[in-house]
C-alpha cells in the first residue's frame, strides 16, 4: 500500500459513524433519496428548490436514512449544479436526516474549496453531513472543458486519486511538516480545535466514492471507504462492481466491512398505467440527452404524444427495463428482488418524473408500502 493510500484511509472516522443505516419498517435495508432537482415544461428552478425541500422533508418525516443531490451542468432539466448551496438550503429546513452531495464531481474543483464547502456545511448540519465524490465531469465535454481548472480536458478524472488524497488532507489537516500545503487550513475544520482556546468538534464529513464502473469501486474498496454505483443508469455494471469492491476491501478506521449503496430509479402511483405515463417522462428526457438535445422534463402529455424512432424506442425500452416502476406493492417487490440480487447494503431511491407532485407521492407510497412511520 502506498503512502497516498495510508493518507485516504486514515480520515479519523470511527467504523460505521455516519455510515450505515437501519432498514425502516418491512425493508431490507436502509431506504434514501437521490434527487436530481429536475426541473419540469412549464415550471421553474425555483420550483424545484421548493420541491427538492419537500422531498427532503418528507424522507426526513417517513424515515428515509440520507438525502444527496448530485452535480450536473448545463442541462436546463436538472437544476443541481451547485451541491453545496443546496445542501446549504436543505439543512436549514431539515433536522435529522443525513444530507450530501451523490456527488461532487471532484476534477471540476480545487479540493480545498471542496473542504471549506463541506466543513461549513458540517458546522450547519453537525454529524449528519456526507462527501460523495465522482471522477467524472457530470456534463458533456465542452461544458467540462469549460470547468476545468486545467487545459487538458481528462487530467482531472486521471489525477483522481491523487486530488483525493489532498481533499482528505485538507479535511483532516494532515498535511505533514514540509508540505507546501503545511500551513493551509480547511477553515471550518479541525484545525480550529487545535487553536488556543479552540472547542470547535473535530469530526468531519464521511466520504463516499461513487461509480459506474469498475475503477473506483476498486478504489474504494482498497481504502475502505463506503461505495456508491449508478445502478439507475449503469444497471449492466452494477453486480460485477460490487463483486470487485468487496473483493478489493480492506478494513480501515472508517469501516471495518464493506458497505455499498446502488441508485435505483424507481417511481410508484396508485395505477400501473399512471407510473408508466409518469416514469416515460424521463426517458424521453434521456432519449433528447443522450442525442445532444437536453431540455426541461417534458410533461406526461408530451411525453406520450412523441413518436419515437425505432433506435429511440430501442433505447425506451431498455431504459424503462432498469426502472422499478408500477403500483407500491410491484414497486416495493422490484426493491425487494434488486436488494437481494445485488446483496446492496442500501437502495438510494430516485423518483424522475415532469412534476413534484408525482414524485413526492412515489416516495409516500413506497414509505407506506415498507409501514413506514409518518
Amino acid at each position: 500500500m502506498s503512502g497516498e493510500d495510508e493518507e485516504i484511509r486514515g480520515s479519523g472516522e470511527t467504523a460505521g459513524d455516519g455510515i450505515r443505516g437501519t432498514a425502516p419498517g418491512t425493508a431490507p435495508v436502509p431506504l434514501s433519496v437521490l434527487d436530481l432537482v429536475t426541473v419540469g415544461a412549464g415550471s421553474t428552478a425555483a420550483a424545484a428548490v421548493r420541491t427538492a425541500v419537500d422531498i427532503a422533508r418528507t424522507a426526513e418525516r417517513r424515515g428515509f436514512h440520507r438525502y444527496w443531490v448530485a452535480e450536473h451542468h448545463s442541462m436546463p432539466g436538472v437544476a443541481s449544479s451547485s451541491p453545496a448551496v443546496l445542501l446549504a438550503h436543505l439543512a436549514a429546513h431539515t433536522e435529522r436526516i443525513r444530507l450530501g452531495s451523490g456527488g461532487v464531481m471532484l476534477p471540476n474543483h480545487a479540493p480545498l474549496v471542496i473542504a471549506e464547502q463541506f466543513g461549513t456545511l458540517e458546522a450547519m448540519a453537525p454529524g449528519r453531513v456526507d462527501l460523495g465524490l465522482g471522477r467524472a465531469p457530470g456534463t458533456d465535454g465542452a461544458t467540462a472543458a469549460a470547468l476545468r481548472r486545467t487545459e487538458r480536458l481528462h487530467e482531472g478524472a486521471d489525477d483522481f486519486p491523487q486530488q483525493l488524497a489532498e481533499l482528505t488532507r485538507f479535511l483532516d489537516d494532515s498535511f505533514p511538516d514540509g508540505h507546501p500545503y503545511a500551513k493551509i487550513h480547511a477553515v471550518p475544520g479541525p484545525v480550529q480545535a487545535t487553536s488556543p482556546g479552540g472547542v470547535q468538534s473535530a469530526h468531519r464529513p464521511p466520504l463516499w466514492l461513487l461509480g459506474s464502473s469498475g475503477f473506483s469501486a476498486r478504489l474504494a474498496g482498497s481504502l475502505g471507504l463506503p461505495f456508491a454505483f449508478a445502478h439507475h443508469f449503469s444497471a449492466a455494471n452494477t453486480v460485477p462492481a460490487l463483486d470487485l469492491y468487496r473483493a478489493s476491501f480492506r478494513p480501515s478506521e472508517v469501516l471495518s466491512e464493506p458497505y455499498a449503496l446502488i441508485g435505483v430509479a424507481a417511481l410508484a402511483a396508485e395505477e400501473e398505467h399512471e407510473a408508466r405515463r409518469q416514469v416515460l417522462t424521463g426517458a424521453l428526457s434521456m432519449v433528447r440527452l443522450r442525442t445532444g438535445r437536453p431540455g426541461l422534463v417534458p410533461s406526461p402529455e408530451e411525453a406520450e404524444a412523441y413518436r419515437f424512432n425505432e433506435l429511440e424506442r430501442d433505447f425506451v425500452d431498455s431504459w424503462l427495463g432498469n426502472v422499478v416502476h408500477g403500483t407500491p406493492d410491484a414497486v416495493r417487490q422490484g426493491l425487494d428482488d434488486l436488494a437481494k440480487r445485488t446483496g446492496a447494503d442500501e437502495l438510494m431511491i430516485t423518483a424522475n418524473a415532469h412534476g413534484g407532485a408525482a414524485r413526492l407521492r412515489s416516495y409516500e407510497l413506497i414509505a407506506d408500502a415498507y409501514g413506514l412511520p409518518g
